[in-house]
């Protein structure tokens, strides 16, 4: 059997594959409401045959939005229409996961579709906050420093946000701290330029982000899933490095995070990022490596045999795939076809099994 297609066990856990639905930001919320658009396209994908699901980018506070159009968790009315989702997944076979996210310095933006540029206050933008003062691109305003007060807010908001996400009956919590959003900020010597406790040395960098863990686990079952999606390396000289991430994986491991999501890049518009078909794999395979800790791997994986052939060769634990499944969300049940494995198909299609 193709080892893509082999349960994984992640505490009590079980994953019916090795595929998972990467955190996709819809930008199709209103003040952070889930709807139809998100039990669609979160839904399709579950019945595509994915192993785990994971929603997008969901703000834990509303000045934690990328965009006004985000999705978000900062609310108790936000968990009836997750929870529907949710439920939903399940029917499917899939577990459902959840990224938690704040978007620090790159918040206050417009969606793509609608130009994507930082909103000032009189376009219905907000302030940002950030660790340092240092604004993403030339030009845009600046984010308000957190102080003390300030960061002890965001940690308790990822706190209630994992709270609320287990009573939607989420299995997998995962902690965004990659692609230049606020606890990569932190982690990254390029946009973190404090003096305190926060800044300065790896210990004090990584503060904020041992700190949403602590505060995490006082809330999520022991026996469900932690996740931490991060930028490996800034790929760029006197950034994050990939070094870095491996001594910080060592001390979540302490703290009973369980998978390490191994993005790279996003914290400086200039940097210099060789993109190619699996050109982050070699992030999660030299943690893995390095740690023993389970990876999952990104960047531009889309045929069933390069998926393969990452978690055969033991360079990661899972593929997480994001623009493929844009293109396809059946890429499971084709791939298992393609790999010579018999899966179960929705009993809906069955007649039309390959």
């Amino acid at each position: 059997m193709a080892k893509l297609f082999e349960p994984l066990q992640i505490k009590s856990v079980e994953l019916k594959n090795r595929i998972v639905v990467s955190p996709m930001c819809e930008y199709s919320s209103v003040d952070g409401f889930s709807n139809d658009w998100h039990l669609v396209h979160l839904g399709s994908r579950a019945v595509g045959g994915a192993g785990l699901i994971i929603t997008e980018a969901t703000a834990v506070s509303p000045e934690g939005r990328i965009t006004p159009d985000d999705l978000g968790i900062w609310k108790d009315e936000h968990i009836e229409g997750l929870k529907r989702i949710v439920t939903f997944i399940k029917s499917q076979g899939s577990i459902a996961g959840i990224q938690l996210a704040h978007a620090g310095r790159k918040a206050s933006h417009s969606s793509p579709w609608k130009g994507g540029k930082m909103l000032w206050l009189e376009e219905g933008g907000w302030n940002t906050v950030a660790p340092s003062p240092i604004p993403f691109r030339e030009g845009e305003r600046p984010a308000t420093t957190l102080d003390k007060s300030g960061i002890e807010k965001v940690v308790a908001d990822f706190r209630d946000s994992a709270k609320r996400a287990l009573q939607a009956g989420f299995k997998v919590v995962e902690v965004h701290a990659a692609h230049g959003y606020l606890l990569h900020e932190f982690l990254s010597p390029l946009s973190n330029q404090r003096e305190d406790n926060y800044g300065g040395s790896f210990e004090n960098r990584i503060r904020i982000v041992l700190e949403v863990v602590d505060a995490i686990n006082e809330v999520w079952p022991k026996d469900l899933p932690f996740f931490m999606r991060i930028s490996a390396s800034d790929w760029t000289d006197g950034g994050w490095t990939l070094e870095e991430s491996i001594q910080l994986t060592r001390i979540l491991q302490t703290k009973g995070v369980d998978l390490i999501d191994c993005s790279s890049g996003g914290n400086i518009p200039h940097a210099k990022i060789t993109v190619g078909p699996g050109y982050q794999v070699h992030f999660a395979e030299a943690i893995k490596k390095e740690t023993g800790i389970l990876t999952g791997a990104v960047g531009i994986i889309t045929t069933p045999e390069q998926a393969e052939e990452i978690v055969a060769s033991g360079k990661a634990d899972v593929v997480i795939i994001a623009r493929q499944f844009l293109r396809d969300p059946y890429f499971p049940l084709h791939a298992a076809h393609s790999l010579g494995v018999d899966v179960e198909w929705p009993v809906q299609y069955q007649r039309a099994k390959l």
